[in-house]
């Protein structure tokens, strides 16, 4: 279960970890299980813990005030939950973070993790490498989101996360794409007829 972690994070900061290092990471998660629809967040509490994705898949979403849920981010098997700006600013969460297939977290909290941070060169590397990684996505997703036409978006979305299209349902991905998933299901139809 670890190992995985470990990999992650000496992938991520390019430095091997010693086994004092392992020893410190590896006691500040604990594994946890989660159900398929089980909340890791939810709007209105403050992240007080972050999670390392070792097996299942998330969303990230919010509901505005007529019941629309509008999906931000998808989560994958090595990948990150948690609500960054709840977890800096120690404020409320505008979301939500669901688990939409039976899970297996490593989990922290942030007070460990910032300890970490200041700790661990790696683990601190690693998490400058994320945040960075986070950084460009965000830019991306926004300039789709102003400049690309809907079928651009999808195009780009397979393209670019083409595990998405497998793992989440459609109606999720219109959600990500902010469409309805009438649109989505067009733009699906003329793109299978090209």
């Amino acid at each position: 279960m670890y190992e995985v972690l470990d990999r992650y994070i000496e992938t991520k900061s390019k430095q091997q970890l010693t086994d004092e290092e392992r020893e410190q990471i590896h006691s500040k998660f604990k594994l946890k299980r989660y159900r398929k629809r089980q909340y890791f967040l939810q709007e209105g509490d403050i992240c007080k813990h972050v999670a390392f994705v070792v097996k299942g898949a998330a969303r990230m979403f919010s509901v505005d005030e007529k019941g629309i849920e509008h999906i931000v981010r998808f989560l994958l098997e090595q990948w990150w939950l948690g609500d960054l700006e709840s977890v800096r600013q120690g404020t409320p969460s505008h979301y939500n973070i669901e688990l939409l297939e039976n899970a297996e977290l490593l989990v922290i909290s942030t007070a460990d993790a910032f300890e970490l941070r200041d700790k661990c060169r790696p683990f601190d590397l690693m998490f400058t490498a994320v945040d960075y990684q986070a950084n460009i996505a965000a830019q991306k997703r926004i300039h789709a989101a102003i400049s690309l036409t809907a079928e651009e978006r999808y195009e780009e979305l397979v393209k670019t996360y083409p595990e998405f299209i497998q793992r989440f349902p459609q109606n999720m991905i219109a959600s990500y794409l902010g469409l309805s998933p009438e649109t989505l299901s067009r733009i699906r139809k003329h793109m299978l007829n090209k």
